[in-house]
């Protein structure tokens, strides 16, 4: 091989190296959920109905510092009777890279429609989720966490 040659391949390795190191920063930054993308899973899942606030205290640490385990509880207030009881729980994060992070179902032999979990959250981002009752009518909360990176701020 030739002196040409081997600085031709060195540079064509060290762009190509580059290029892959370029994407591995910027393309999971691309892939990341949205307010908008939030909302359009919403709506696959419940058309145009409308929300409303209450009846579900959702637990989540304002400052987690630690992005990798963040623990979330969810509880809505109902009877869990036969005729009036929570079906199902969806948990949203507008950062995420898919923006569902969990859904429960619920029936009246639950008792109590809580739930908790541990959930992984890449940067500072809202929590949002969506209750749906047996009568059909859709509850929400939502709460922001702020994602300290070693926790310092972030």
């Amino acid at each position: 091989m030739t002196s040409g040659n081997r600085l031709s391949s060195r540079r064509s390795a060290l762009q190509l190296a580059l290029a892959a190191g370029a994407a591995l920063v910027i393309g999971p930054r691309l892939a990341l959920a949205d307010a908008k993308s939030v909302a359009d899973e919403i709506k696959k899942l419940y058309g145009d109905k409308a929300a409303t606030e209450g009846k579900i205290k959702l637990d989540v640490p304002q400052i987690a510092e630690n992005g990798l385990v963040v623990p979330i509880t969810v509880e809505i207030e109902s009877p869990m009777s036969a005729t009036d009881y929570v079906k199902a729980v969806h948990v949203f994060a507008d950062g995420n890279p898919l923006p569902q992070v969990v859904s429960y179902r619920f029936t009246p032999e639950c008792g109590k429609a809580s739930a908790s979990t541990r959930m992984r959250l890449a940067q500072t981002q809202n929590i949002i989720c969506i209750a749906e009752m047996s009568n059909g009518t859709l509850h929400s909360a939502k709460a922001e966490v702020k994602v300290t990176i070693g926790g310092c701020g972030g």
